[in-house]
């Protein structure tokens, strides 16, 4: 047998089966199928704001008192919320409030009539806008000692896509009476008419971009208002208006995420038309700066360059900075703050609204003076857990024309304006303790020593201002809240022209609210508690104890 055809049989027995090999490789078909691709979303809660608590000395203040005593803000307590869970990529959120709008009215002694009502309903996908109505009347025992105050405000904001709108209007009624006469020196009749009315009509707007652009890292937020302040006395015998317009366009630039340059120029042209003369009172000004925020280093140093009245050209640095102690909660800062102050007429009857209302006698030296004040201060502020926030601060002052007020007319019933220039060294402390939404607590203290003065003494100037609020909500529907203001160190002048200390001011009261329902509540409003006759401004005595209470709806 030979075993050459074996082997060629072999062979073609190999080639045949790798053959078909192939032919079944080529005619294999996957069996259909569905593949499904299914992405992994993991809902996020969105980060409501939560403002860093940080106590500081605060500005002067500009607001009218309403009556002799000034009721601080009441904060109830704080608590922030997260918003709703939903998808990022859903867009803007689209929330209806429950109860937008509400309307506030009571009464109680020494004729109150008080009324507060807000309208916060009409709103789109892209705007919303807000509508404020208030009013506030009360009369004491003393002849023609009363005083009213009414506002309406109204505010709207358009989104757009690159930028955000606003703009809001405001008129403010307010009238006083020259009730601070004393009796042993002259009695007027009781018809006499010495009441006063102060009339505000305001105007603004501004712009800011909402996203940064990522390229040139430019952010801006110009603003413009307009406004007339009218003062009418004893039925339009003496009438002053001031005009005023203002236009601030602060500009940022981005370095990096450590470095930001700034430019801002602001204006504030203002124009008071008195009985017996006009008086211009204008302050232009240009600041340059740079912030830097390297983690536990924050720093800013900014130059202004001002000219105000009269041509005077002022250099208003603020350099200032602060370090985080590293492991700590403790946070070290200081430096030098410099501002100018136009004292407007508006400004200035404000703080007290029983000024003369001559030119002539108004002002010290028949003119308006701008006032500069310097501030080198240092502090250190920190917390301990996660409840207790503490502040202490040093600053050495310099006044440069600071208004303040004597009462030298021939009655002790109206107020000159004295400028002095004077330095002053104060002591501020803070502390708040908060307890979620359940209770909070706080209290500040500022304590000034004025000294190398031009004056005698920084007339009607507290040297001591405490103020104390606490507040509660001992079960679901009730708030309950109370606060305590002291003031001490007011020098003025008695009849015999001799300078004399007045009695330190001692304020306390409250405020209660019960909720009926969702949509009705009942309030209670109690101020002076002690019933203390204490005199702001001298001779101008206060009402007393105030109690009025009423209902609040919701709609």
């Amino acid at each position: 047998m030979s075993v050459k055809p074996f082997i060629l049989l072999a062979l073609s027995v190999v080639v045949a089966q790798s053959a078909t090999g192939q032919q079944r490789a080529a005619d294999t078909v996957l069996k259909g199928s569905t593949i499904e691709v299914i992405q992994s979303y993991k809902p996020q809660v969105r980060k409501a704001p939560k403002p860093e608590w940080l106590p500081q000395l605060p500005p002067a203040d500009t607001s009218r008192p309403v009556l002799n005593y000034d009721v601080p803000q009441q904060t109830l307590y704080y608590s922030y919320t997260s918003g709703q869970l939903r998808p990022l990529a859903l867009g803007k959120d689209s929330l209806v409030i429950p109860f937008p709008n509400y309307i506030k009215a009571g009464g109680g002694n020494l004729s109150t009539l008080f009324l507060d009502a807000g309208i916060a309903s009409i709103r789109g996908k892209n705007y919303e806008t807000g509508i404020h109505l208030h009013h506030l009347s009360q009369k004491g025992n003393i002849n023609s000692q009363q005083s009213s105050l009414s506002g309406l405000e109204a505010d709207g904001v358009l989104h757009t896509t690159n930028n955000e709108w606003h703009a809001s209007a405001n008129i403010e009624r307010n009238q006083y009476y020259f009730y601070g006469i004393d009796p042993t020196l002259i009695v007027l009749p009781i018809t006499e008419d010495k009441k006063q009315t102060f009339t505000t009509v305001r105007v603004s707007a501004d712009m800011k971009n909402r996203v940064q652009d990522p390229v040139s890292k430019i952010n801006y937020h110009p603003s413009a208002t307009a406004s007339i302040y009218d003062a009418r006395f004893n039925n339009s015998r003496f009438n002053n208006s001031e005009t005023n317009f203002g236009f601030n366009a602060p500009f940022s630039y981005g370095i990096d995420s450590t470095l930001n340059l700034s430019l801002a120029l602001s204006t504030s042209f203002t124009q008071l038309k008195m009985s017996s003369n006009n008086i211009s009172n204008n302050i232009a000004a240009l600041t340059p700066g740079i912030t830097l925020n390297k983690g536990a280093l924050q720093g800013k140093a900014f130059l202004g360059f001002a000219v105000g009245k009269g041509g005077i050209l002022y250099i208003l640095p603020e350099l200032t900075a602060s370090y985080q102690i590293p492991s700590t909660a403790l946070r070290l800062s200081g430096g030098w703050q410099a501002n100018v102050r136009q004292n407007t007429y508006e400004q200035l009857t404000s703080e007290n609204p029983y000024l003369l209302y001559d030119y002539h006698t108004l002002f010290s030296g028949k003119d308006v003076k701008q006032s500069r004040r310097d501030e080198l201060f240092a502090s250190v502020s920190g917390t301990q857990g996660s409840h207790f926030n503490y502040l202490v601060k040093v600053s050495w002052w310099n006044f440069t024309n600071l208004a303040t007020y004597l009462d030298t007319s021939a009655f002790n019933q109206r107020f000159n304006v004295i400028y002095d220039d004077v330095s002053a060294i104060s002591l501020h402390g803070a502390v708040r303790y908060t307890q979620s939404s359940k209770w909070s607590a706080g209290v500040t203290g500022d304590f000034y020593k004025f000294y190398q003065g031009t004056q005698q003494y920084a007339w009607h100037q507290p040297t001591l201002n405490i103020k104390g609020d606490f507040s509660i909500r001992p079960i679901k529907d009730l708030t309950v809240s109370a606060y305590l203001t002291v003031l001490g160190g007011i020098y003025a002048l008695d009849n015999a022209n001799k300078a004399i200390m007045l009695t330190p001011i001692t304020d306390i009261g409250g405020n209660a609210e019960y909720n009926l329902g969702n949509r009705m509540s009942v309030f209670l409003q109690v101020s002076n508690l002690l019933n203390s006759k204490y005199q702001r401004w001298s001779y101008y005595q206060s009402y007393g104890l105030n109690v009025y209470g009423g209902l609040r709806l919701k709609f």
